[in-house]
Parts: structure tokens; sequence; C-alpha cells
């Protein structure tokens, strides 16, 4: 959530095409120039006149600086009130205001016609500043206009860039933004295509005012009051996946002992004791046990939990418009690789993985099993199942209700308690916070999924083929682990989502 807001206004807030075009044909027609079609002046509207007249008319500098005289000409007297608001706009900035934002309008027009548009339709109440460029030329680019609303909208404090947005609907509003060091929000609603707003390299860009002003207000929904039915559709999703799972678990374990030895391919699923006799299961049986609950689990939640994916999706469609770069993908995969291996031999160095019991039993169980099964077990099956439950529900209810830091410490908390020991409990969090970072910054639920699936293949190979212990020193571990927060620093840099 930005919380200071800077408006372009010709093409963002109004529609001045008649007016800013009809005042164009006249300062045309002073140098024998006849345009009649006013769809051909559109390029006039966002950039500095000046610039355009020399841009699109060939005028040498003189010309163009007497072709913006003779354009205030008949401007001031008439072409300022040829101007219509575009739909939604009043209700949008009022909403604006409402939830606590600081607005300001920063536009090429100069500052007096900016003021009499906004007087003249009743939206001077909701900006705190109002920036244009000066008649006597100053102030011309739209960098400057930006930096100058910019240090009037922070009193002349620090200005905190990252709390900020600048909206226009041409690559002059996204080319200043960028050179004040904010990010841009380009709207195709206004007279810059989609394709001009992509190749100036606009941060985000909506297509409506309504598109727009669901994106201003990400965050600051009103959050519900966190009763008993909140909490129970927190905890609801994770009693059910638990629940089926044990049972599955439970039922099959039961009706596979039942069979024992008349069971085909006995040895491949039970142990036996010194007489000969079956001792319980093997990592192969248990493997198999828990790639049936994981499953049933997640299937019984999958359709409550693909419409909550589906409903995040759309939520989150507004702040990723832009697509990320595959090297924001590079290096999110240098993170999960770090932490996954730096966090794995933390806990072996520091002696946890020893002095837990519980642990020791899991590991035991999981690893004892046949390699490709426990690859397709612990690799595939539970973390599809457990980002169902985890990223896919319980952190989706639990962001309608908190702000963005709350709810990914919450969830990485109750994901690492339902590990049921210290050692993967403390891996749990740590990856359960890297995983829900991710969701947020690239506002697809594929991408937590492919990096939990990625960790657990990973680990599960490296201890299997007996590398990881190999790998186990000070060394190596420092090395994943400033290669883990490098790419998280990197990442961040690209585009910071707190």
């Amino acid at each position: 959530m930005k919380e200071y807001l800077l408006f372009d206004l010709d093409g963002t807030l109004t529609d001045p095409k008649v007016g800013i075009c009809t005042c164009v044909q006249y300062a045309l027609g002073h140098f024998g120039i006849e345009e009649p079609d006013l769809d051909k002046l559109e390029p006039f509207i966002g950039p500095p006149l000046k610039d355009s007249f020399m841009e699109f008319y060939g005028m040498s500098e003189e010309q163009a600086e007497k072709a913006v005289e003779k354009y205030r000409e008949r401007f001031r007297e008439k072409g300022i009130f040829e101007n219509r608001l575009y739909p939604g706009i009043p209700k949008m900035l009022r909403t604006l205001r409402a939830r606590g934002m600081t607005l300001a309008v920063a536009s090429s027009k100069p500052t007096v016609f900016v003021r009499q548009i906004l007087e003249h339709f009743k939206l001077s109440k909701y900006f705190k500043v109002v920036m244009g460029s000066e008649l006597d030329g100053s102030r011309g680019t739209k960098e400057e206009v930006v930096r100058a609303a910019l240090r009037e909208l922070f009193d002349g404090k620090t200005i905190d860039r990252d709390r900020v947005y600048m909206i226009g609907d041409r690559r002059f509003d996204v080319e200043g933004a960028h050179g004040a060091k904010v990010e841009s929000v380009g709207v195709t609603y206004g007279y810059g295509s989609m394709e001009e707003l992509k190749e100036a390299k606009s941060d985000y860009i909506v297509r409506s005012v309504e598109e727009l002003e669901q994106f201003l207000l990400r965050g600051t929904e009103e959050r519900g009051k966190k009763g008993i039915w909140e909490i129970w559709r927190i905890a609801r999703p994770f009693l059910l996946f638990f629940l089926v799972k044990s049972a599955l678990e439970g039922l099959v374990g039961f009706l596979l002992a039942l069979l024992g030895s008349r069971l085909p391919g006995a040895e491949f699923l039970f142990v036996r004791d010194e007489e000969g006799l079956l001792a319980g299961f093997s990592g192969n049986g248990y493997a198999i046990l828990s790639a049936v609950g994981f499953f049933g689990g997640g299937a019984v939640l999958f359709a409550s939990a693909w419409q909550a994916i589906h409903e995040r999706m759309l939520d989150s469609k507004l702040l990723h418009l832009r697509k990320e770069p595959a090297k924001c993908y590079i290096l999110l995969g240098m993170a999960t690789i770090g932490f996954a291996l730096g966090l794995n031999i933390l806990l072996v160095f520091f002696g946890v993985t020893k002095g837990a019991e519980s642990y020791q039993q899991v590991a035991q169980r999981q690893y004892g099993a046949w390699l490709p099964l426990g690859l397709f077990c612990y690799g595939i099956i539970a973390p599809l199942a457990e980002e169902l439950v985890f990223r896919g529900m319980i952190y989706h209810e639990l962001r309608r209700l908190l702000k963005m830091p709350s709810a990914m410490v919450i969830s990485a908390a109750l994901f690492a308690l339902y590990h049921g020991n210290m050692v993967q409990g403390l891996y749990a969090f740590f990856m359960g916070l890297l995983m829900v970072y991710a969701y947020e910054y690239f506002g697809d639920f594929r991408v937590p999924a492919a990096m939990h699936m990625g960790a657990n293949l990973l680990i599960y190979l490296l201890t299997s083929a007996e590398i990881a212990s190999k790998i186990m020193n000070v060394p190596v571990c420092m090395v994943c682990i400033i290669w883990a927060l490098g790419g998280v620093y990197l990442l961040n840099r690209e585009k910071a989502i707190f």
C-alpha cells in the first residue's frame, strides 16, 4: 500500500481532448497549418506543449514558444472548460482520502490552469498539493514537476519514495516518475496505449478507473473483527486435512497389517523381527501410507482451496499486471536453494537434529523408503497437499483479516507447529516465510508450490544419496545463507512488496 499518490491531470483525471486539440488547431492556424481532424492532435495531450510543436510540426524553439502563446490565448478563455471528468473519478478520490491517503496533482499543464480546472470540477478539496509547470517555461519537464510535488508533499522533510505512486496515462508520466525515483502506475483509459506504457517500463498498468481504484486500495481493506468465526475459518482447513489424512493412513495401515504376509510384496512394505514375524511397516510402507493420506487430505480440500486460490489470484492480479522478468525467478531459485541447504546445515551444526528423538524417528521412516517412492511421496505429493492447506487456504484467510507481515508470520508459525518436532518446525518456519513472500511477490500460487517441491526434492535426494553429510561444514553453510540472503535482497531491490 502506498500512502502518497501523485496524479497526472489530462488523460488521467479528466478527458481534455476537445479543449486541447481545438486550441492546438487554433495555434497551428496562426502558422497557416490546417488540421481539421482532432484525432490526429491527440499526441498533444500529456507532454509539454512546446516539445510537441517542435516534434510533430518541426518548429524551431522560437516558433514553438509562439505557438504555445497562441494556444494559451484560446485556452484561457474557452479551451480550459472544454473538458470532462472520467466517470468514477470523484468517487475514487473520496474513497482514497477516506482511507487516509494523501493526494497530489503533478501535471505538465501550467499550475494556474490546473487549479482552475480542479476548481471547475470541485476536486480541489481532495488534493494537498497541486503542481504544474510555470507560464514562463520553468519546471518544463515532468520529472521536474514530480520532484517539486514531492518536496511540497513532504514539507521539505526526507522524501519516502517507497510510499509514493505517480499515476498517469503517457510515457512522460512514467519517465518523470522513474526520474524522481518513485514507482509509476500507467492508465490505458487515457491517451497512452498499453504498448507505449510497457515500452516506457511502467511499473504497473491498469485499464479503467475502477481497476485503478482497486489497485490503489490494495492493503487498506477494513479488517473484520477477529472473533470465533474467523478463527474457525482458519482452523477448519487444517483440522479437516489432518483428520482425513490421519483417518486414511490408519484405515489403509489397518487393512495392510490385516493382510500381512498374504499380501503380495509384503517384504517391500513390512520389516520382520528376529523370529521372522512381521514387526511393522518399512520405510516403503510408511511412504505409501503417507502418500495416501496426503492425497486424500488434499483431495477433500481441493475444491475449497482452488476457490480460495482463485480469489487470491484475482486480488493479486492488480499488483502483478506487469510480468516479473526471468531474473526474478532465478533470484528466487537462488534464495530457495540457499535457505534449504543452509538451514539444514545449521540445524545439524548446532546439534539440534541429534537431540530431537521425534525427528530421528520421522527421518528414519522417510529416508528408509525406496528412492523413487520417497521422492514421489515427500517431494511431490506432500508439498502439493501442504501448499493447498497452508498457502492456499490458511494464508488466504489470514490475509483477509491481517496485514501482510502479520499474516506471513502467523501462517509460517502454524506451518512450523504442524510438523510436530523442533527440527522440521524451525526449518518450516523460515521456509514458510520465504514461500509466502514469493506468493505475494509473484501473485501466483504455483510459485510457492514449485519452491516447496524443489526444496523437498533437493534435500531428500542429497540425504538419501549421502551427499548431505559431505557438505555439513561451516564454509558451505555460510555460502548458502549469504547466497540466499543475497537473492532476497536483490529481489527486494527489483520490487519492494512491503
